[in-house]
């Protein structure tokens, strides 16, 4: 093997005597003679303060770049932005949200892009930051290998597991009077013991668990704890995976297949996961160049059951779910029942049956994971919904709704702010559809979650009495009658731009339908005339996402 061969793409800037000056420059940072002739490693994480998610990152940053050095390659550390939700969630900046989605995985891009590295490991905690650096590596195809910093361990509150959720749920209780300012202030100190993300099947734990469905992270590495010794053990094998798979010349599009993709969304449909995950799957989906469409999600959800038991459709939290085997006895039990592509290649150069025999994981322990015999809903936790109200389509965790049919009267609010307002006022009532429209990738812009406002419904104890339509996304968090990514959206002249106070809304999930019982006539009416409100920014990064973004049907992507 010559020394271009072993570095596919290094070689560029250290080979010759014209690169004197970049060889200089890595010097400085800790090169010896000799590792110039070796690869060169990317590790990437999304390490910050400002939220838990990303805290822990840098550790494991290093650990992996141990890995890497043990893997006979030379590990090159950089990082990227990450954006915190739970601090974002319910007010202006949760508009800058999905738009970090775009920025981080741009970043990773234009730093391997620029440096030429070979490989990369790449390391997140966040909701956004998961799916962007799974979108740069479609996106570079390099070498690549994604690990995720954890989940954090759920606190304690009169004997009870709690989450953010519950803090979020007790804003709208308080707001009730159901609970005092006493109480309201010890949820929020115990709610977070620890580092880590979000403790149940919220989004960042969901694409933990894509992340081992589709092959792009080492078997078991989904669901430690983020203070479990196995993450550090994690982190130092993914350097020695991304260095060997150099060798191998083994890259995220051999990977990151139609069926890799169907396999991520069966587990995430057996597990319940977040109905972010669809925006996310279809993203990472356009970078690898793979045709995934909203009707696939369906199809897999028509046949996949909901086996895990997991916040917030369910009782349990993510640890919850590594104490029983992880997301391996998951799809272990897919794969028996026929549900999953064993054949698919992984990034520990074998396929997913190859990696489920070597490690034999626990069969389910019927309590957390259901077997297949025994599910807890026939059908998979997210449904996709078409109809006169969502033409492009929108989606649903059914898994944590109270039921599969809502009829009633729409209540349009034109953000999310004024809808919350509504709910904590005590001007919601039974049979209530909160309708939050301008809230999509564009018209926000950047698609922001409604938590505040679905948390606020259930705090008040209108959970199974009251649904919300928005398009705008939802929170992992959410559960209930929550309809998100409605298309297309109001201020692209989307049908959700026309409901008006008192309108009939019909909610199907048996017949996967969201219709809006007015006339065609009427709708024509109400459309004369009509134009879409202003940009709320007109210049810096939202501005840009604005002009760009695709609908959240194709996954809000503006690459």
């Amino acid at each position: 093997m010559t020394q271009q061969d072993k570095r596919p793409r290094s070689w560029e800037v250290t080979n010759g005597p014209e690169r004197a000056p970049a060889r200089a420059m890595l010097r400085a940072v800790g090169f010896s003679e000799e590792d110039f002739g070796k690869p060169q490693v990317a590790v990437a994480s999304s390490w910050n303060e400002v939220t838990p998610c990303n805290y822990p990152l840098d550790k494991l940053a290093a650990l992996a770049k141990e890995g890497v050095r043990q893997g006979d390659a030379v590990p090159i550390e950089f990082t990227t932005i990450a954006v915190s939700d739970g601090i974002a969630m319910g007010h202006e900046v949760m508009r800058a949200s999905l738009v970090s989605r775009e920025v981080i995985a741009d970043s990773v891009e234009t730093v391997m892009h620029a440096e030429r590295m070979d490989a990369l490991v790449g390391i997140a905690g966040c909701d956004k930051s998961e799916p962007a650096m799974l979108m740069a590596m479609a996106r570079l195809n390099l070498p690549s290998v994604y690990l995720y910093g954890g989940t954090i361990l759920p606190g304690q509150y009169k004997g009870k597991d709690i989450t953010i959720q519950d803090v979020f749920e007790a804003v709208g209780a308080h707001a009730q009077g159901n609970l005092s300012d006493a109480e309201l202030h010890e949820i929020e100190c115990a709610a977070c013991p620890t580092t880590g993300s979000c403790a149940g099947m919220y989004t960042a734990n969901t694409m933990a668990a894509i992340g081992e469905a589709i092959g792009m992270s080492l078997p078991g590495s989904a669901s430690p704890p983020a203070v479990d010794y196995r993450r550090e053990v994690a982190a130092r094998e993914s350097g020695r995976a991304a260095a060997a798979l150099v060798a191998a010349d083994i890259k995220p599009r051999d990977i990151m297949t139609k069926d890799a993709f169907e396999n991520a969304i069966a587990v995430s449909m057996a597990c319940a996961g977040s109905t972010n995950m669809v925006l996310h799957l279809l993203a990472i989906a356009h970078e690898a160049d793979v045709e995934l469409e909203l009707d696939d999600f369906d199809r897999i959800a028509r046949k996949v059951p909901h086996l895990v038991d997991v916040r917030p459709a369910g009782r349990y939290v993510m640890t919850d779910l590594d104490r029983v085997g992880g997301v391996q006895v998951v799809m272990a039990e897919l794969l028996e029942a026929g549900l999953l592509h064993g054949d698919c290649m992984t990034v520990t150069g074998k396929t997913v049956a190859e990696n489920l025999a070597e490690l034999d994981p626990a069969k389910p322990d019927g309590d957390v994971v259901h077997p297949m015999t025994d599910p807890i809903h026939p059908w998979g936790g997210t449904v996709v919904l078409r109809g006169s109200l969502a033409p492009d389509g929108c989606v649903m965790k059914a898994a944590g709704a109270e039921g599969t049919v809502f009829r009633g009267r729409a209540r349009p609010f034109d953000s999310e702010e004024e809808a919350f307002k509504a709910v904590l006022d005590g001007r919601i009532s039974k049979g209530d559809i909160i309708v939050i429209r301008n809230e999509g990738p564009v018209g926000a812009p950047g698609m922001p979650e409604m938590l505040a406002t679905t948390a606020a419904v259930a705090g008040a104890g209108l959970g199974a009495d009251v649904a919300l339509i928005t398009d705008g996304r939802f929170s992992g968090a959410t559960k209930g009658f929550s309809v998100g990514h409605v298309a297309p959206e109001a201020v692209n002249g989307g049908p959700i731009a026309f409901v008006r106070e008192g309108d009939t809304i019909v909610l199907d999930v048996d017949n996967r339908r969201l219709d809006l019982e007015v006339s065609e006539e009427e709708m024509t009416a109400r459309r004369e005339g009509w134009t879409p409100r202003e940009p709320r920014y007109t210049r810096g990064v939202l501005a840009k996402y604005a002009k760009l973004v695709s609908s959240a049907s194709k996954g809000a992507v503006t690459s």
